[in-house]
């Protein structure tokens, strides 16, 4: 399969160029790596022979010493409400393994490269409904030669012990998930980072996977925990919610969930996802209870948009409002009820992160181009959009972005630097994986499944190009879910 490779003329640049100072001038934010802009990019010079693999990404090289990766379900299909899964021959949930990373910056990668990272490492399949897809993905955990978690820097990224080795297969653009984490990370204070790689595993070439720095070990309250503030936990912590911790003790008994505002069919709950099992306690358990029920009890009671006891007191209010823009603009309608992240640190307020784009983007099973807003329905953004000054606030900053990181000439020249960047690791990737352009269909009806790579890119395009057009012109729809007459329950 042969692939266009995308230039950027110069009028694109200067509009690019353009655009970001817009964004920047908008709203100042950390520096964010892009990997596709900033990286080496194909390179057809190589003085190898030819004889093995030669990429300009990272290449990642994984060693079970033939050792099956635990994780498989063994269910014969998705099952919401629990799944079991296989475990090693001793019976644990992950494989000791060896992992070689090679990054150098300046040259191709080759198998026979001297790596960059060799460590240990900690191996299983991770995610919920893609454990069934052939092309797995799988959480790391680095660890020393005593077996304890050992941090190192990737791919430029932050030194963590703990990773996850994302394989593009539901998504057959492969790029979902970097480029909406990328672009989150630059409207957001905090987005996992991401890097394009190609993974070997045992021998064998897997594709084009992305190396994803897990919420837990990069957001700031993992090292913020030295002074407590009056009135809060010691520690700054990371909560979850989706089905809950299969540890007990993780499960919170917050407000929403004693008061049934989840729904308890679906096993949802609000787990504590950081800090870890080993170094929680029942009272940092019970603190962490205590202080987001005080934020939903504020949040679903008659004042809950006051200046002395609102919502307003314990969240980074424009955290949540960018969160419902970067998820509605995209459809990405799992988020809210799974899969949903948030993050306090010490003395500070609660934060929403993304996470998961692999459905986005009208890439769900069922057709989601519905014309519509779901987000308003999910927990926290039901009571938000009660508020008359939160939904203006959604108004004001959608607008902003659609002037920046949001704006059609922005993410058309995104998604094809993307694909220059990747050049002939596309086609590498289908070559082992092409067959899913005619046996893998989950998409419904089945003419919405894309016929190759350029289809698929296609398709991602005009869904941005018809949703960001729709959105201009209904995003003041928003408003009506804090109109007065919508929540007059709320404001006796």
């Amino acid at each position: 399969m042969k692939y266009k490779l995308f230039g950027i003329g110069a009028l694109a640049l200067v509009l690019v160029c353009a655009l970001l100072a817009s964004a920047v001038e908008a709203e100042e934010g950390p520096y964010r790596y892009h990997q596709h802009r900033e990286a080496r990019g194909p390179d057809a010079g190589c003085d190898c022979d030819g004889t093995e693999l030669c990429t300009h990404l990272p290449l990642v090289i994984i060693d079970t010493g033939g050792e099956a990766i635990p994780g498989e379900p063994l269910n014969d299909h998705y099952d919401a409400a629990g799944t079991s899964f296989t475990t090693t021959a001793a019976g644990a949930d992950m494989l000791p393994a060896r992992i070689c990373v090679m990054d150098d910056g300046t040259r191709n990668h080759h198998p026979s490269d001297q790596p960059d990272l060799e460590t240990d490492t900690l191996i299983r399949i991770r995610g919920n409904s893609s454990r069934y897809f052939d092309k797995k993905s799988y959480l790391l955990r680095f660890t020393d030669e005593k077996g304890e978690y050992e941090d190192h820097e990737v791919m430029g990224m932050d030194a963590h012990y703990e990773w996850a080795l994302y394989g593009p297969y539901l998504d057959k653009t492969l790029m979902r998930n970097y480029m909406w984490y990328n672009i989150a990370g630059e409207m957001m204070d905090y987005a996992p980072n991401v890097r394009f790689c190609e993974v070997i595993l045992n021998g064998e070439y897997q594709g084009l996977y992305v190396m994803v720095e897990t919420i837990t070990n990069g957001v700031d309250c993992r090292v913020n925990v030295s002074e407590p503030v009056d009135n809060t936990t010691s520690t700054g912590y990371v909560l979850r919610l989706d089905r809950g911790s299969e540890n007990e003790k993780k499960n919170l008994v917050n407000f929403t969930y004693y008061a049934y505002l989840f729904d308890r069919n679906y096993n949802h709950c609000v787990n504590i996802q950081y800090p870890k099992s080993g170094a929680l306690t029942q009272e940092m358990v019970d603190a962490i209870e205590q202080e987001f029920s005080d934020f939903e009890k504020a949040l679903y009671s008659f004042d809950y948009n006051t200046y002395d006891y609102g919502y307003q007191n314990y969240i980074d209010v424009d955290s949540f409002v960018d969160y419902f823009i970067i998820n509605e603009f995209t459809q990405n309608y799992d988020a809210g009820y799974l899969s949903t992240y948030l993050y306090k640190d010490i003395g500070g307020k609660y934060r929403m992160v993304i996470w998961d784009f692999n459905s986005a983007c009208n890439n769900y099973q069922e057709d989601t181009t519905a014309i519509s807003f779901q987000t308003q329905n999910t927990p926290w953004q039901k009571m938000l959009t009660r508020d008359e000054d939160y939904d203006r606030r959604i108004v004001d900053r959608y607008r902003m972005w659609r002037e920046s990181f949001l704006s059609e000439a922005y993410l058309m020249d995104y998604i094809d630097g993307i694909i220059a960047y990747l050049g002939p690791a596309i086609d590498r990737n289908f070559q082992v994986w092409g067959y899913i352009f005619e046996e893998y269909l989950p998409l419904e009806p089945e003419s919405r499944n894309p016929d190759s790579f350029e289809d698929a890119v296609e398709d991602m395009k005009d869904f941005i190009r018809e949703r960001g057009a729709w959105m201009d012109q209904y995003i003041e729809v928003v408003q009506q879910y804090g109109h007065p007459s919508a929540v007059k329950k709320y404001n006796h």
